[in-house]
């Protein structure tokens, strides 16, 4: 057999996604402060782009020869007419001589400070416990171990390396380490520095002056039992009634295990920008699209004069193309965008109409199929379009993929969606007997009676998801 190289022409049909498609697609799944960042960043690749502006339009028409004559000097002789009577108020009102004060010249600086500068931002953990610590008299030495300490404090207020860490690492004794650490534990928030979860709801009967001995005692000794509900037997354990227990527990629910979480941070997530807003006029709602974050964009037409010119480097008319091209197709996907979220967020507003009227106890099943088939686009495209998008509506801020909810069949009617099951349940919850809590079986039985088939197991789920304790967590004594 023999071998070599040879070129041949085939000819096959294949799916290729081209880079336009590529960009369209990102876009399209970006929410709007995803999609402002990306448009800045192609500010800065493409120098065909800018930001639309609008700007006023100067009047800049000749003047005629009558005007170009004694016109302009009798304008020229009005003009100085004006400056002569013309009253400098700034200066006027600096003037304070005519009350009888001497007149002082002011020096002022044009770039004045005043608190409307400054962003408000509360303290984070360590700069409050910093603080704490710079009110303390103690020794250099142990201050500075107890530094050391604050900055090795997590999030929630705990220590989050041991004594013997500490001991190598700052080079003292472990007496030190303990003393230092006995003062950041008595700062405030009370628990901070804590080492474990008994340590820190130690810390905190210790600094609030609660004296229980039964809550000391359920905190050394039977802390998982309190987790579990294990109330009754607890009480048989310390040979105490099972309300004394509930007294105790209820006075630990009190106390807060992660001290440190009402502090600041960095990475915090303060709100959220909605891509969507409905509003409702005269019974109507109104979609308007969150375009504030976005940028409009143009096309430079400095650069684009270019490739009408005929003189001029082939290279440079090449690029200039190029980069025409990539600014006029992220033009048109930022409109496509637009365009489908509008198309399927007023499919939602049709479809979830009682939802947005009356609340989440009327929000219906939905899938993505459904919406696909009446806004004549793919599954695909319809999920991208609601993926990490937000909107705005009377009944609150939701994440577009809300309303795409799994439900039941219903013998009464259509089919309930589990968010509108979850709310029921939630009612019949707090509605029940705090003596006599309901399990999950009777709270299926209630449902069915309704008209809702559901399952025990179901009904356990829903529970779990929406952390709702069980029946032995419930109970009253």
């Amino acid at each position: 057999m023999r071998m070599g190289y040879g070129l041949n022409i085939v000819q096959t049909q294949k799916l290729i996604m081209t880079p336009e498609l590529r960009q369209a697609i990102t876009v399209l799944q970006l929410s709007s402060l995803e999609l402002g960042t990306y448009v800045e960043q192609q500010l800065q690749e493409n120098p065909l782009l800018e930001i639309g502006e609008d700007y006023e339009k100067v009047s800049t028409e000749e003047p005629s020869p009558v005007e170009s004559g004694a016109g302009e000097r009798e304008k020229e002789n009005k003009n100085e007419k004006e400056k002569e009577y013309d009253i400098d108020w700034q200066d006027y009102f600096h003037d304070s001589s005519d009350l009888g004060m001497p007149r002082s010249e002011v020096s002022r600086e044009q770039n004045e400070y005043s608190y409307e500068h400054y962003v408000s931002r509360a303290p984070n953990l360590m700069e409050c416990l910093i603080q704490q610590l710079g009110l303390v008299r103690c020794a250099k030495r142990k201050r500075d171990i107890a530094e050391y300490i604050i900055g090795n404090i997590n999030d929630h207020g705990y220590l989050g390396c041991s004594i013997d860490e500490i001991v190598n690492q700052v080079g003292a004794a472990a007496d030190e380490v303990l003393e230092a650490l006995k003062i950041v534990q008595s700062f405030d928030p009370p628990g901070v520095g804590a080492r474990s979860l008994q340590e820190c709801l130690l810390l905190q009967l210790t600094y609030l002056g609660i004296n229980d001995p039964l809550a000391y005692v359920i905190v050394e000794r039977h802390l998982m039992d309190l987790a579990d509900g294990k109330y009754s037997r607890m009480a048989q354990v310390l040979g105490v009634p099972v309300q004394e227990i509930q007294r105790a527990a209820d006075l630990l629910k009190t106390l807060d295990p992660k001290p440190g979480r009402n502090f600041s941070s960095v990475n915090d997530n303060r709100y959220i920008v909605p891509d969507i807003v409905l509003n409702k006029v005269d019974g109507e709602y109104v979609i308007i699209t969150n375009d504030t974050s976005v940028p409009r964009l143009t096309i430079n037409n400095t650069y684009r004069a270019v490739l009408g010119q005929d003189a001029g480097d082939s290279q440079t008319k090449k690029f200039v193309e190029h980069k025409l091209n990539a600014a006029a197709w992220l033009i048109k996907s930022i409109e496509q965008r637009r365009l489908t979220l509008y198309k399927v967020t007023k499919c939602l507003v049709d479809l979830q109409r009682d939802f947005l009227d009356y609340g989440v106890k009327y929000l219906k099943p939905l899938n993505l199929k459904t919406v696909a088939d009446i806004v004549g686009l793919h599954e695909s495209t319809v999920s991208r379009a609601t993926s990490n998008k937000y909107i705005q509506t009377p009944q609150g801020v939701f994440e577009m993929k809300y309303f795409f909810s799994s439900g039941l069949s219903n013998a009464g009617g259509p089919a309930v969606s589990a968010a509108s099951i979850k709310k029921a349940l939630r009612e019949i919850i707090d509605g029940e007997d705090a003596k006599t809590p309901l399990n999950d079986q009777q709270i299926a039985d209630i449902f069915n009676r309704r008209g809702v088939k559901i399952s025990r197991r179901t009904v356990a789920k829903y529970r779990d998801e929406m952390n709702v304790p069980p029946i032995r967590k419930r109970k009253r004594y």
